[in-house]
């Protein structure tokens, strides 16, 4: 049985630190997802010891709060969007999957890792966190721009191809011969799961959900759809994809249904209290005491450098684009649950010891650290985007305020309805 008092005391304070120290990263014009992350650590074993990131109902309930968080990113997002930057989209994924990758190995090489070490570190280099990323891209008004949905797509792709990297650094640590079937298969089951989702997905679901409208029952149509979801993410993970790419299918699928915004609005009153648990769960899993290693500090720089400036180069990657470039590059650098979940496959496997995994960590979390702001920072030297009243939950939920009424009343005077 799960003590249930600890874990109560742990979701108390998750709750009302995240508020707290979001809010106030929002007062000195810092993304609340910052606050929410420095609340994790805070909360963590490396300092008041509150909230254990390898309790298993918490990572349960943060699995199940990146889940709700893509799946109303997909409801905000047209597939078609998607498509029209979709060789942007792809180019940044793969330039931001291959430098990182060779820079990460060869770096590790050169500070005396062995191969396989060097190929964890690698791997835990190209991934992109796309909850983080879209998350503060939300934050600041920039995911439903032309820069917004390249990187969202990259991220999708970088995650993507980060599963067949890891399938592939997993069969070399178990000492398995790597097959081109095999990282074939991998990469078709991958890819193949979003393409059929969103096709069969569009023709029918739409019915489903007439049906479903009709239901007298109080809060069935947002209930019923968060089980869609729920159930997408099941079979992404069972093909060899990934959860959250199956959640985020389920919010492109339904984004062009008639009840979108009522489905939003009923999700996000469930995101208000799973999404800052998965924030402050990736913040708690930072191990402040293993990165005092002399030798950890040094490697961890080294990963660091590597990965922003691998994942920096990205938005200089696509030709002829006339948008903000480094808003592309910056977006695309944490690492967040990601880089973590990299590092500790290669721990628990023993392909790293703690000192590697020190290392790795110091990289996932000041690639994460460091995005927040230094988007705040690029994109307050442009306008500022005009708020989307189409549906606000999403950014009552990851900006932690509602548009003013005098802001919103300026907006449907301009649009005039």
């Amino acid at each position: 049985m799960h003590d249930l008092g600890p874990l109560l005391l742990a979701l108390a304070a998750i709750l009302v630190a995240t508020k707290v120290l979001g809010d106030l990263a929002q007062r000195y014009g810092q993304p609340a997802v910052l606050g929410e992350l420095i609340a994790g650590v805070l909360l963590g074993g490396s300092v008041l010891g509150i909230v254990h990131a390898n309790d298993e109902v918490l990572k349960a309930f943060a699995e199940l709060g990146v889940l709700i968080l893509l799946f109303e990113i997909g409801l905000h997002t047209e597939v078609r969007s998607l498509r029209r930057v979709g060789t942007q989209a792809t180019t940044v994924a793969l330039v931001g999957v291959v430098l990182p990758f060779a820079g990460g190995f060869f770096g590790a090489r050169a500070m005396g890792f062995s191969t396989v070490q060097s190929l964890v570190a690698g791997a835990a280099l190209t991934a992109t966190s796309i909850g983080i990323s879209a998350r503060v891209l939300r934050d600041i008004g920039q995911l439903d721009t032309p820069e917004g949905q390249i990187v969202l797509g990259a991220a999708v792709l970088d995650d993507l191809i980060g599963l067949v990297i890891l399938s592939v650094v997993s069969t070399v640590v178990a000492g398995a011969a790597i097959t081109v079937g095999g990282v074939a298969l991998t990469t078709g089951l991958a890819l193949g799961f979003v393409v059929a989702a969103v096709v069969v997905g569009s023709v029918a679901v739409p019915p489903l959900f007439r049906f479903v409208e009709r239901l007298r029952t109080s809060g069935a149509l947002g209930l019923i759809a968060l089980a869609f979801a729920l159930v997408l993410a099941t079979i992404a993970e069972a093909s060899g994809s990934a959860m959250i790419v199956g959640a985020l299918a389920a919010g492109l699928v339904l984004h062009g249904t008639p009840q979108r915004v009522d489905i939003e609005r009923s999700v996000t009153q469930l995101g208000y209290f799973f999404v800052p648990i998965f924030f402050a769960v990736v913040g708690a899993s930072v191990d402040l005491g293993a990165l005092a290693d002399r030798q950890s500090l040094m490697v961890g720089g080294l990963l660091t450098v590597i990965a922003v400036i691998g994942k920096l180069a990205t938005g200089w990657s696509i030709r002829n684009f006339k948008g903000n470039r480094w808003l592309i590059g910056v977006a695309m650098i944490p690492r967040g649950e990601v880089g973590l979940i990299f590092a500790q496959v290669g721990l628990t496997t023993g392909a790293i010891a703690a000192g590697e995994f020190g290392a790795i960590m110091l990289m996932v979390v000041a690639t994460t650290l460091i995005t927040p702001p230094w988007l705040g920072r690029v994109v307050r030297r442009s306008a500022a985007p005009e708020p989307d009243l189409s549906g606000d939950g999403l950014d009552d939920l990851v900006g932690g305020r509602r548009p003013t009424p005098r802001a919103t009343q300026a907006v449907v005077r301009k649009h005039g309805d």
